[in-house]
This record gives C-alpha cells, sequence and structure tokens, in this order.
C-alpha cells in the first residue's frame, strides 16, 4: 500500500485527502481517495499522481465524516473520475453507505469500518490489521484532561481500537502519528477512567 497526502502543503484551509494505491499499481488494486477536502489544487496533484498503466486515477473515495473541510472538493472529484463514494451516513453524492465492521479495499489494501462517534455522529475510522495503519478522520485518539466529560460510544469507539496493533495513523489534519498508537490510546483511556 502507498499513501499520498495530495493536500499536504496546502494553502487552503482543508482537511488531509489520502490517495491510497496498491504497492505494484496492479489492476485489481482500488485507487482510493480517503476525505476529499477543499482545497481545488488537489484535482491538479491527482491528476498527476502514480496511479498505475491502465487503473482508473480514482476508482472509490471514503469520508471518514460530512464535515465540509472533508467533502468539499467532492461535487468536482465525482463529475471527473465518477469513483464510487462511500460514507457512513447518506447525504448528497454518497452511493454507498458503509456499515460497522465492513471491510473495504483500499489501494491493495483490506481496512476494517469502525464507527467511533464524538467529532460527529457520522464519524469513523478505517484500520488495516494486516498494515497495522489507522485513518482517523478527526476521531480524536488520545484524551486530554482529567475533568473531561465524553459520551459513552466515544470511549467503546477508543477501546475498540485497542484490539488492533496500530503504528500508523493518518489523521484528518496534520502529520502522520508512528509509534505504538495502541499502547498510547490504552493509556489514555486508563488514565481517564482513573
Amino acid at each position: 500500500m502507498k499513501v499520498v497526502n495530495l493536500t499536504e502543503g496546502s494553502p487552503t484551509y482543508t482537511s488531509n485527502a489520502y490517495l491510497v494505491t496498491g504497492s505494484w499499481n496492479r489492476l485489481v488494486d482500488v485507487n482510493t481517495l480517503v476525505d476529499v477536502g477543499r482545497d481545488p489544487g488537489l484535482l491538479e496533484r491527482l491528476e498527476c499522481a502514480d496511479v498505475g498503466v491502465g487503473q482508473r486515477r480514482l476508482a472509490q473515495v471514503i469520508l471518514t465524516h460530512g464535515h465540509y473541510d472533508h467533502a468539499s472538493l467532492l461535487p468536482e472529484l465525482t463529475a471527473r473520475y465518477q469513483p464510487t463514494v462511500c460514507a457512513f451516513m447518506p447525504f448528497e453524492g454518497v452511493h454507498r453507505v458503509l456499515k460497522v465492521g465492513e471491510v473495504v479495499k483500499m489501494g491493495d489494501s483490506w481496512f476494517e469500518v469502525l464507527h467511533i462517534p464524538g467529532h460527529s455522529q457520522d464519524s469513523i475510522c478505517l484500520v488495516s490489521a494486516h498494515d497495522k495503519v489507522l485513518f482517523s478522520g478527526d476521531t480524536a485518539l488520545l484524551i486530554r484532561g482529567a475533568d473531561a466529560t465524553h459520551e459513552a460510544p466515544y470511549l467503546d469507539g477508543l477501546a475498540d481500537l485497542t484490539r488492533y496493533d496500530i503504528r500508523t495513523v493518518y489523521p484528518g489534519h496534520g502529520p502522520p502519528l508512528q509509534g505504538d498508537i495502541t499502547r498510547q490510546i490504552a493509556a489514555s483511556l486508563a488514565e481517564f477512567r482513573r
């Protein structure tokens, strides 16, 4: 699996938009954009991206949630590439509603859909147990502040993440995170629940 952030360094306020392709750009790989952001410069960067000979430049879009900074460019991308658009809740432009526990192919890897409401009711994370990779959208993975209050579904979602050995996180904003992310999430939860 290869991951490229097509909005890195953008002068526009936007989410990260990750192009996920296969390691070898095989015809069976599913070129996927995780979130689309709102920077029109993404269209040119996608046109220049190495996606493989004979491949659809963009076969699939998966939205981690429907906020404007993650989904604004969807109409332009849909008009140009006709990808299958997936999200946890239906809204204009979504072709496929994802279910909790569903497994989707991105690039040459398989990712499980986890619903972790907190940032929004439609927030999902995508985790690959094999690749030890998590696309977290805007889900806060660490709890800051002992006096904070959080809804049970969010805390349960974080607890679900500790079942996986996560070593790389591609967040909705900011650079990727590396290390023993699972241990950090578990420690954060334990501290909060003390």
